[in-house]
């Protein structure tokens, strides 16, 4: 299959990240984090800035405990 939509890297509030095709709403809690583009350059984008997958949460309580 041809793909002709046009994507954008999106974030949420935990630092998870996705992609997602322009043409739909984002979904609540979600924003853009990146320019628009092919799902792949979309994809490249996400896996260079995406380098913790621990949700945003887990590394301040794990940062937290270490400190005491």
């Amino acid at each position: 299959m041809n793909e002709t939509h046009t994507y954008t890297a999106v974030v949420n509030d935990e630092e998870q990240y996705s992609i997602w095709p322009l043409h739909l709403p984002l979904p609540a809690g979600w924003y853009t984090a990146g320019d628009p583009g092919t799902k792949e350059a979309c994809l490249e984008y996400v896996e260079q800035v995406w380098t913790d997958m621990r949700p945003a949460s887990l590394r301040a309580a794990m940062a937290a405990d270490e400190a005491r």
